[in-house]
């Protein structure tokens, strides 16, 4: 909150309610967010990154443009990867838009290696030469066997001017207190985010600083009638005469000055139903929560206080996803809202959403599967959606003969249609998966598996029945090739036959001495290169047998 345009009392009152003292980030500082899969978790019916994305990005609008911030993330590239850890924003004056447009495009997949980016982030400060700040935003504890409490005596000891402050999302006492050191040990603060204001809260005392209250007014001559300390009470509803949205549902606000009929720049933004204070005037109202928000003009007076109530003339859809008509809910489908061709948003799994009244369209894709129904928003309601994909599950496995399972070796399995285009080609339906038990959820229908590895090529047909799921075995009737050619600087793989004009074709080739390839049954030239020399051996592949040569 921009605490400049309001009264001294309020800061005091809102800076006591959240935490002893006011953390904020001196120096250079630099922002270390969590972006492991963990914060696909739900507070409140929202994921944990859709709320540390909107409040962060409120937060930073709120940032002096003279501070120098910067963004590093874990845990959004890869998963179970310890190294994952990147500065996507340099710590610089005016880099609050880049933060926030970084932040929105991360992808939450990994491991949380909180430890080791708090150690870059202040080797990216140099917090060794001056003044520096970590900011940490994290919904869990470190999982790459590393010990934050270390991390922070360590760089208290090196640094000129360190501090790490610790915000703990949504975690429990007990895991609160394993990060709790790392702020501790280098004289700073752990605060703990149990949901959308209270992370909001947090991040305004440790990342926006805040700037010297604004002097008091002249006392009046002569006596004026009583101010009220807080002039605006806030209330949001869904349809006219309904029960007010509860301050736990995470509705926002944001405010702006309107003088002579024009409305300025962002004033300040705030969430849940706490009453407000700002100077005597007009002002643009605006309040939301999801995909639904509206606006009024309200007028202040420090004297009485205004009782603001918003409409947003919305309603819930419930929608639940399934396989098969009647099935279990997927929590592997995504689920998607549009209205005409503009998509709202996309979730997962059993999803409400709140939506402007009126007609939308609910897609829903689950592997190869999807469907699409239409439904309403009725103000004030929420309505059950069911969606029932008609899908089926194919697991398809690749042995070498009968009864020998081809395990480790990462083949390619891709899944077409079965039936042929006027070209002679397949449609893509299922896409490529990798090794034994690729897993595709396909509509009921006909299919094709296509699995290729190495040297060989092999195409399986196979049917699929909605809410049923069907094993593929795919006999490959192949053998493995094993060639050593010590000294050699490369070793290709030939077709045993040639063509008619005389060529072999060549089926693989690596600059190694030594390769595995797998191979179809029949005969093939293993050649090897020493210099400008070449070597060749004729070898026969039997299906399930492993064959060993070596060259010269």
């Amino acid at each position: 909150m921009t605490l400049s345009l309001k009264p001294l009392v309020l800061c005091a009152s809102l800076i006591a309610t959240f935490m002893p003292f006011a953390a904020h980030a001196e120096g250079r500082s630099i922002i270390v967010l969590d972006a492991s899969g963990s914060m696909w978790g739900q507070i409140e019916g929202r994921p944990k990154l859709e709320i540390a994305r909107a409040a962060l990005a409120d937060v930073l609008a709120t940032v002096p443009p003279e501070t120098e911030l910067g963004l590093i993330a874990y845990g959004h590239r890869t998963k179970g990867d310890c190294s994952d850890i990147e500065l996507l924003v340099p710590p610089a004056a005016g880099s609050a838009a880049a933060i926030s447009a970084a932040a929105k495009d991360l992808k939450f997949l990994g491991k949380t290696p909180l430890t080791d980016a708090v150690r870059q982030a202040a080797a990216d400060l140099r917090s060794t030469e001056e003044k520096a700040t970590v900011i940490l935003i994290t919904d869990g504890i470190e999982t790459c066997n590393a010990d934050p409490c270390a991390l922070g005596k360590e760089l208290e000891a090196s640094g000129v001017d360190f501090t790490a402050h610790v915000v703990g999302f949504g975690l429990s006492k007990e895991e609160g207190q394993q990060v709790a050191c790392l702020a501790e040990n280098t004289g700073g603060q752990y605060i703990e985010a149990k949901d959308a204001l209270t992370l909001v809260e947090a991040l305004k005392t440790t990342v926006a600083a805040a700037p010297e209250p604004a002097p008091e007014p002249e006392p009046a001559p002569e006596p004026v009638a009583t101010k009220v300390a807080l002039n605006l009470q806030p209330r949001l509803y869904l349809v006219e005469g309904g029960a007010e949205v509860p301050d736990s549902a995470g509705n926002w606000w944001q405010i702006f000055p309107v003088v002579n009929g024009v409305t300025g720049e962002r004033l300040d933004s705030f969430y849940g139903n706490d009453a407000e204070a700002f100077p005597p005037g007009d002002y643009l109202l605006r309040g939301g929560l999801d995909d639904a928000e509206g606006e009024i003009q309200i007028s202040l007076t420090d004297t009485e206080q205004t009782e603001a109530k918003l409409v947003l003339n919305a309603g819930r859809l419930h929608v639940l996803p399934s396989a098969t008509e009647g099935g279990p809910v997927s929590d592997a489908a995504a689920v998607s809202f549009m209205r005409g061709e503009e998509r709202i948003t996309t979730e997962y799994g059993e999803t409400t959403r709140l939506l402007p009244a009126g007609d939308y369209s609910v897609e829903v894709k689950l592997g190869a599967a999807s469907t699409t129904v239409q439904a309403t928003a009725i103000a004030g309601e929420t309505v059950d959606v069911p969606v029932a994909m008609a899908a089926g599950i194919a697991v398809i496995n690749t042995f070498y003969v009968e009864g020998m399972p081809m395990e480790g070796q990462g083949e390619a399995v891709t899944v077409y249609g079965a039936a042929k285009k006027i070209d002679g080609s397949r449609e893509n339906i299922g896409g490529t998966a990798y090794g034994e038990g690729s897993t595709f959820n396909l509509p009921a229908g006909d299919y094709v598996a296509v699995v290729s590895k190495g040297g060989f090529k092999i195409e399986t047909p196979f049917s699929v029945v909605a809410g049923e799921k069907v094993d593929v075995n795919v006999i490959a009737e192949v053998g493995v090739l094993f060639v050593s050619a010590p000294g050699a600087t490369g070793i290709e793989i030939l077709s045993g036959k040639k063509d008619i004009s005389g060529n072999q074709k060549s089926i693989d080739f690596s600059y190694d001495a030594e390769k595995t390839i797998i191979l179809p049954v029949g005969d093939f030239v293993a050649r090897a290169t020493f210099g400008d020399a070449t070597k060749d051996k004729i070898v026969s592949i039997k299906a399930g047998e492993r064959t060993e040569i070596t060259l010269p």
